[in-house]
């Protein structure tokens, strides 16, 4: 079998769980080199490249997801459908189909570029920074999720009001409000004005 970087983040001849590398970038996202990715979140972190997914159903409603407590970043808070990075070459397209695939056990059927965002955002409770340039994407999803539970806990699908209600109740990821606000003009194409978005 072909060493793809999707197979060599999860296997080694010697039992030994490989590192994962993520890309990094300058200023206007081009690639400058990689690194290891709890490295590249140290402080004060290091830009790399990132995606961001918005899924929702027929009826507007957004797809938030809960973090597995087991995550070394940012455990048991919730955020956006699916956030990730993409492998060193891989397209940040693919890299978010195959994220909501293997954290959510469903394909969206339909999913959009929504522009990109650059932050820089520490978690106080870890330590870490999150330094990216995330490549934002919404869609849809029609099918039954069947949730990882190693790295999510639980799911929720919410509408406007009731996530703004939430986010001032639970916690939530240091990016979730940059990047929703990011996405937020391809959010109203695809939910419509009336969906509150």
């Amino acid at each position: 079998m072909p060493i793809t970087p999707a197979t060599a983040a999860s296997s080694s001849s010697n039992g030994v769980k490989p590192s994962i590398m993520l890309e990094l970038v300058d200023e206007d996202g081009n690639t400058i080199g990689t690194a290891e990715k709890l490295a590249a979140h140290q402080a004060p972190g290091r830009l790399h490249r990132a995606f961001s997914v918005f899924l929702f159903d027929e009826a507007g409603r957004l797809l938030l997801q809960r973090r597995a407590l087991g995550k070394y970043h940012s455990p048991g808070v919730w955020s956006n459908t699916c956030c990730g990075h993409p492998y060193p070459g891989e397209a940040p397209f693919a890299a978010a189909s195959r994220r909501v695939f293997e954290e959510l056990g469903v394909s969206p059927s339909l999913l959009a570029e929504a522009g990109t965002v650059r932050y820089n955002h520490p978690d106080p409770a870890s330590g870490l920074v999150e330094q990216e340039y995330n490549h934002l994407f919404v869609g849809m999803v029609q099918a039954a999720l069947r949730p990882d539970p190693a790295e999510v806990e639980e799911t929720a699908f919410v509408t406007a009001p009731e996530l703004f209600e939430r986010h001032a109740a639970a916690p939530f990821s240091a990016w979730f409000m940059t990047v929703l606000d990011a996405a937020r003009p391809a959010i109203k194409e695809l939910t419509g004005e009336n969906g509150g978005w």
